[in-house]
């Protein structure tokens, strides 16, 4: 469950949503055991969503929940028979809408509640975006905070009029329970309904006016030091990461900061992004046998972590450490990023080549059972010997390194991490390096063919376009840092696949595929994160088919989504989600916002094609939120990170040459090992007009005497052409 702190404004709905809820909650306490059946036997009929794609619907089609999916039957319903409508939204790894549906959803007596008195409605957010966006924000304001599972109370009409997350059966200490809850607003609803009705109103005005949006004033350059300013002021200098428990990867953050570094000089930046990505790699937020990272820390120390594995982490920290290796060049980045890209191609890539979405936090129905560890496991499977020293290097103890949640007890259970770097764990163990590296390597391999043996976690395996297209933009960019063509090929794989399937004739792109189904309209975050796979993917091949994908991407989604008369880019097509506002945000939460990535990329098609429009519509953008982000710039890094590329002087790198020229290659190679986050990266073969179709202005630019010939140009205007590679770098790097 994630919560966020009300603003003054949300905190004077939340006291009169406070008062509500006393009411409704207050009316319903006689009847704590209202429906309750404890001999009840669960229900094994399959509801409505038997026939849904989302592995989360499917999860609870068996539920006693008359449950519908979202759409026009379930409200028409509601109004045929005058009910309110029950909301839930959750995702397939979250588990807190697992307790929940374990507690309540899948018991007889508050089906019979929601079954009598309400339409229930299912929503997995990761398919649904625009309505989970509009109702957290409707939870936050009436609560003060928000998370999943998300639990709305509604007119027909989609109209809320009261919220909250995770409700317990019965009433625990002070937290109502779906016993309290459900009877009470049923009674409401009948009998105190003018109040419900007014209630709403003031809800639905708050929401609509916090949405607004207006073309403002021109971003200063200062919110640049002010974000820096809040990362530097709550930085942990001593476990990494910013803050106190929990602690998020935030990778969007991590990587403003190494760009802020090398534009500012400030060596403090980059050594707290540094220090940040080193912890979690050592934490217990990694998973240190089968690698890739878990969701999030719960504790400080990036020890002990909730359990869940997303796509979207792996690219977004692929991406960061990459940026770390580019502009350090240490080692020990290139191989945390192999870590993380072997966790997705052993266990998340479909055999068609899209990228699965997620694995579960629970097993056998507990939290991070498949990955700990007793102190008599590791010895009986590693031997004695080889078992102590596993045990010293990863922190296991026989009574356990961390307390159970529910008893906050030691009960022999271990999180492997590591305290130190390898250098000093090979020194502390009169090891070599390489002997260590060998020791990793033989005792991960034996205990992670036996922890396969174990019952694994829920995969989620829908494909989704948008987390697809920022696995996609960090394999491509891994195989051009790395020089590694197998990553360019599942990158390219994997584009392919979402171009084939997950894309109508009209360019219009689809949220999700399963099972050999595409369906669902696509939102913002699909087409722009789709467009920043295929710039990436097109600087790692140079082939202009990629560059041409890229622009079509972007064009439909600003005839789909741009608000002309407001500015920046809505989150859903207008008509897709009828809803009480059509959502628009450039605010980064677990990932970046639709609009902040749109904003670098239009910066960066802007200078490939020199259609100076795509410019145009990022300035607009950083004019949208220009008052949002001067006030909160911690909260917008992806869009500072798009600000710093349009205010540090942004190079157009031009190489005139053949693709498949080795010589032509290695000064690709030496290129792309020069830092620097301003450049985009073009590739002009000399007898190949395709890519003068999309970038005209490269027209003009061909070999001098037959050699390989780099233009270095800045917005548009060329340094003098050259064939010697040190000067086109001296270009660079001036």
């Amino acid at each position: 469950m994630i919560l966020q702190n009300p603003t003054s404004a949300q905190h004077q709905i939340w006291l009169r949503f406070t008062i509500l809820f006393c009411i409704l909650a207050l009316s319903g306490c006689s009847k704590s055991n209202a429906g309750k059946d404890e001999n009840a036997a669960k229900s094994k009929h399959m509801n409505r969503l038997a026939n849904e794609q989302s592995p989360y619907l499917l999860q609870h089609a068996d539920n006693p929940v008359d449950w519908y999916p979202w759409g026009d039957e379930a409200f028409e319903k509601a109004k045929e028979l005058d009910r309110p409508i029950f909301l839930s939204i959750g995702y397939s790894t979250c588990h807190w809408c697992h307790v929940m549906e374990h507690e309540s959803f899948e018991d007889d007596s508050v089906a019979k509640l929601l079954n009598e008195n309400f339409i229930s409605v299912k929503v997995d957010r990761e398919e649904r975006p625009e309505v989970d966006h509009v109702y957290m924000a409707v939870c936050q304001a009436m609560t003060g905070g928000g998370g999943w599972p998300l639990t709305i109370f509604m007119t027909p009409d989609k109209e809320p009029f009261f919220a909250g997350t995770y409700f317990p059966k019965d009433k625990r200490g002070q937290r109502p329970g779906m016993y309290q809850v459900v009877p009470a607003i049923a009674d409401a609803w009948k009998n105190k309904r003018e109040d419900i009705l007014a209630s709403k109103e003031r809800i639905i005005s708050y929401v609509r006016e916090t949405n607004k949006t207006s073309v403002g004033d021109t971003l200063p350059n200062s919110v640049l030091e002010s974000g820096y300013t809040y990362f530097k002021d709550q930085f942990d200098d001593k476990n990494g990461g910013f803050g106190k428990s929990p602690k998020f990867p935030s990778p969007h953050n991590l990587i403003y900061l190494i760009r802020y570094a090398d534009l500012s000089g400030d060596t403090l930046a980059l050594s707290m992004a540094e220090q940040t990505l080193k912890a979690m790699r050592n934490g217990g937020i990694f998973d240190q046998l089968g690698f890739g990272f878990h969701r999030y820390s719960t504790d400080s120390h990036w020890r002990v972590p909730h359990f869940e594995k997303m796509l979207y982490d792996q690219a977004l920290l692929t991406l960061a450490y990459l940026e770390a290796y580019s502009a350090t060049g240490d080692k020990e980045y290139e191989r945390i990023i192999r870590e993380t890209l072997t966790y997705i191609t052993r266990d998340m890539t479909d055999p068609q080549g899209g990228f699965y979405s997620a694995e579960d936090a629970d097993s056998e129905g507990e939290e991070g059972k498949f990955y700990i560890w007793s102190a008599e496991e590791i010895q009986n499977i590693l031997g004695a010997e080889d078992g102590r020293r596993f045990m010293s290097i990863y922190n296991m103890t026989p009574k356990g390194n961390f307390r159970d949640e529910a008893t906050q007890e030691q009960n022999g259970n271990n999180i492997l991490f590591l305290r130190e770097s390898r250098k000093k764990i090979a020194r502390f163990h009169n090891m070599t390096e390489e002997e260590l590296d060998d020791f990793f390597h033989y005792t991960r391999s034996v205990l992670l063919n036996e922890r396969n043996a174990r019952i694994h976690p829920l995969k989620d395996d829908k494909i989704l376009t948008d987390w697809n297209g920022l696995m996609i933009a960090a394999m491509a960019k891994a195989g051009a840092v790395l020089n590694d063509q197998d990553y360019v090929e599942r990158a390219e794989k994997a584009a392919e696949f979402i171009l084939e399937y997950l894309r109508a004739d009209d360019g219009s792109l689809f949220k999700r595929s399963r099972n050999g189904k595409a369906g669902l309209h696509g939102h913002l975050d699909d087409y722009a994160f789709l467009s920043w796979g295929l710039i990436e993917l097109y600087e790692a091949t140079f082939e202009p088919r990629y560059l041409e994908e890229a622009v079509r991407t972007a064009n439909k989604m600003v005839a789909d989504f741009w608000d002309k008369e407001n500015g920046a880019l809505f989150l859903g097509r207008l008509g897709d989600e009828d809803l009480i506002v059509r959502s628009k945000t450039g605010y980064d939460g677990a990932i970046p916002s639709g609009n902040s990535v749109a904003a670098m990329n239009f910066l960066k098609l802007g200078r490939m094609t020199g259609n100076t429009e795509w410019l145009d519509h990022a300035e607009t953008i950083f004019k949208t939120f220009s008052k949002s982000i001067v006030k909160h710039p911690r909260g917008f890094t992806q869009l500072l990170s798009a600000f710093l590329f349009q205010s540090n002087n942004p190079i157009e790198c031009v190489i005139v040459g053949n693709v498949n020229d080795n010589k032509v290659m290695d000064a690709v190679k030496e290129i792309r090992g020069t830092y620097n986050p301003n450049k985009v990266l073009i590739l002009k073969n000399p007898d190949d007009s395709v890519l003068e179709k999309i970038a005209p202005w490269t027209k003009s630019q061909n070999q001098i005497d037959g050699k390989t010939t780099f233009y270095i140009c800045e917005n548009f205007a060329c340094n003098q052409p050259t064939t010697d590679i040190k000067t086109a770098i001296g270009f660079l790097n001036e």
